[in-house]
């Protein structure tokens, strides 16, 4: 039997890089990894072109197509990229703002409101903090340059809040700086972070505010998900498994590599420092796929995203993902 030719387009990562170094293989699967650092690149091809067959997707964006019933891709539970958002929250001080309470009734900006980044963001201020939404005027753009943050495709959300385009020639990182806008709430950070002593994270101590936020909630945000176009899924459904199967397979590998004590594996310097901590908070595996050790942050992220306005109602996360992938 030939094997199914896969195009699969993603950042390269170390819980992926077995797969592009041919370590792990799909089973049945011919895979062809397309290195795209930039993610907004990958979704744009994606969901503008359906360029590839297989790829790294937004969470929010793959969510809310899923939501209206005709979505040309189909998830499998494999977490590309997850990060916690405390720490891309970015003020200047002469704003005033000292509180995320503070944040209420400011201009701030954006790269993309509807970003997963950015709804994280706003959820857990929401819910952990008080924040009324509905008072932040928000200005969205580029944070390193002037114009607009790639160019998405993406569905209206189904309530419009106070978004401005930036249409100056400034990037958001400058108009922070000119106190133009009171913060920024983004999935990078701005340049003139650590440049203009007037810039500053929100929360200083972000690593331990994340750390008991995880605690509390067992939310550990979730980014972006691997997709498979529909057309390719339908007529090659064992695709789905062999994928999650090797997927699973690459990360274990990436997670031993980590853990080897005789050299540090990556340029951190308090490499097992942070293992230890790994250990301590998420009990050995920051990075668990599959859909039950997941729940809490999908089901969040569902909740935030009908209180958001991406959707209109809430529908079970089993219905993200291919059926029988990933349920223990």
């Amino acid at each position: 039997m030939v094997d199914v030719k896969i195009n699969f387009a993603s950042g390269l990562y170390d819980r992926f890089l077995p797969l592009y170094t041919g370590e792990v293989m799909p089973s049945g699967v011919d895979l062809n990894f397309t290195v795209i650092d930039d993610p907004r690149e990958i979704f744009d091809r994606m969901a503008g072109d359906l360029e590839f067959d297989a790829c790294e997707m937004s969470g929010t964006e793959y969510i809310t197509r899923t939501s209206t019933g005709n979505c040309p891709f189909i998830a499998i539970p494999v977490i590309a990229s997850r990060m916690f958002r405390h720490g891309f929250i970015v003020i200047n001080k002469n704003s005033g703002i000292k509180t995320p309470k503070d944040l209420e009734g400011r201009r701030l900006g954006v790269q993309l409101y509807t970003m997963s980044a950015a709804m994280w963001i706003r959820g857990m201020l929401q819910h952990d903090y008080g924040v009324d939404l509905s008072t932040i005027r928000w200005v969205q753009g580029a944070i390193d340059g002037p114009g607009a943050h790639g160019v998405p495709t993406i569905l209206p959300l189904l309530k419009q809040p106070s978004i401005e385009n930036n249409d100056t020639e400034k990037s958001l990182s400058k108009l922070l700086e000119d106190e133009e806008i009171d913060g920024i709430l983004s999935a990078m950070l701005p340049p003139c972070l650590g440049k203009n002593p007037d810039i500053v994270r929100l929360f200083p101590n972000f690593r331990e505010v994340e750390a008991d936020y995880y605690r509390r909630t067992n939310i550990f945000p979730m980014m972006h998900l691997v997709v498979i176009r529909r057309e390719i899924y339908d007529a090659n459904p064992s695709v789905a498994t062999a994928l999650y199967d090797a997927f699973s397979a690459a990360k274990n590998i990436a997670l031993d590599r980590m853990r080897f004590s005789g050299a540090l594996r990556y340029m951190l310097p308090f490499l097992p420092d942070d293992v230890d901590e790994i250990d301590r908070i998420f009990g050995g595996d920051p990075w668990p796929y599959g859909i039950e050790l997941n729940r809490p942050t999908l089901e969040a992220e569902i909740q935030y995203m009908v209180e958001q306005h991406y959707i209109a109602k809430p529908f079970p996360i089993e219905n993200l993902f291919a059926p029988g992938i990933g349920q223990k």
